[in-house]
């Protein structure tokens, strides 16, 4: 574990970077705004166009700010799983949590072509969507934390997880097929993932859910770090596993499943960022992982949206296909110029 005095300068080049990123994303989409008045509208000054000004604060900067919660999340997410298992290919959804948020959003939204009748939801929008989801992954989430208080093995914990998984995505498969074209589509849109569609009161029930977790996290540090050496290891320095393993639980599900009901399930992300942070950083000590990891993932998701978004097209890309398509090959070309993986 590396001296954590070594680590303020590439946490100050992180910073810059995501600032750098965040103007970015903010100046750029399909409306023109002259970057001089992109910077002025953040300082508070009056714009010449008073239509770029609502352009910015109601849309732009809600998107901007979901796209770093966004990413911030399942980037923590990812490295707690992948320590809890001790399992670089872990990921935020290995518990099932997406596919349960996924259920609750296939549920609302064709739901009714199965279930007419008895299931006739109102309107399908955005907060009905996000409320679907979230119910359906705490309820995943509480079935878990109900297995993993009854078993002792965590690899044990890991497949059963999986299997949560697999029983929600038949569900969603089933309602798939029976559903009409219209509302398949509309699933499929949700299933791409966006981080434009917040208003600032959704971002901030995101933003007390994500710091929540975050929260949970950092009490945590000891635990995730006495983790990596082995639970007999972990055992002998006094820390109760199953109380451990529940918070680091509960974390994730707080993290993954608040980002899937409200921006949809995004991948990659959290797969990838702890392998890039670790390889950056070279240190597998959570007080640097876990700020690193938060920034990197803030970055990375700034970036994917800033290419989905297509500048000056009205046109917007699914960010699902963006993250893996731009992530990929860098954690891949990083595995291959290290020749091994940090963990």
């Amino acid at each position: 574990m590396g001296n954590q005095q070594t680590y303020h300068l590439p946490f100050l080049l992180l910073f810059g970077a995501l600032t750098i990123c965040f103007g970015l994303n903010v100046s750029l989409g399909s409306v023109t705004i002259p970057f001089s008045e992109t910077i002025n509208a953040l300082l508070g000054g009056e714009l010449e166009n008073q239509s770029w000004k609502y352009i910015i604060w109601n849309y732009r900067i809600p998107k901007a700010f979901t796209a770093i919660l966004v990413g911030s999340g399942l980037a923590l997410s990812g490295l707690l799983m992948q320590t809890l298992f001790r399992n670089p290919l872990a990921g935020p959804f290995v518990l099932g949590i997406s596919s349960g948020a996924s259920l609750g959003a296939a549920l609302l939204i064709m739901g009714s072509s199965l279930f007419s009748g008895i299931m006739a939801f109102g309107l399908v929008n955005d907060i009905s969507l996000a409320v679907a989801s979230s119910i359906g992954s705490f309820l995943v989430l509480l079935a878990v934390i109900v297995v993993a208080a009854k078993i002792k093995d965590t690899m044990a914990l890991l497949i059963i997880g999986l299997m949560f998984g697999s029983i929600t995505a038949a569900i969603v498969s089933v309602l798939s097929y029976f559903t009409n074209a219209e509302k398949l589509q509309q699933f499929i849109y949700w299933s791409f993932g966006s981080v434009g569609n917040l208003s600032w009161a959704q971002l901030s029930i995101l933003l007390g859910i994500i710091l929540i977790g975050i929260i949970i996290s950092v009490l945590s540090i000891k635990a995730l770090n006495a983790f990596l050496l082995g639970e007999n290891y972990a055992r002998s320095l006094g820390i109760d596993l199953k109380k451990s393993r529940l918070f680091i639980i509960i974390a994730t599900g707080l993290l993954a499943g608040g980002v899937t009901a409200f921006a949809g399930p995004i991948a990659f992300i959290g797969l990838a960022v702890p392998h890039l942070t670790r390889q950056i950083f070279n240190t597998t000590d959570h007080k640097i992982l876990m700020p690193a990891v938060l920034m990197y993932g803030a970055i990375l998701m700034l970036l994917c949206d800033t290419v989905a978004q297509l500048p000056n097209s009205a046109s917007v890309l699914p960010i699902n296909a963006i993250t893996s398509i731009l992530g990929a090959p860098v954690v891949i070309w990083l595995l291959v110029r290290k020749q091994r993986m940090v963990f």
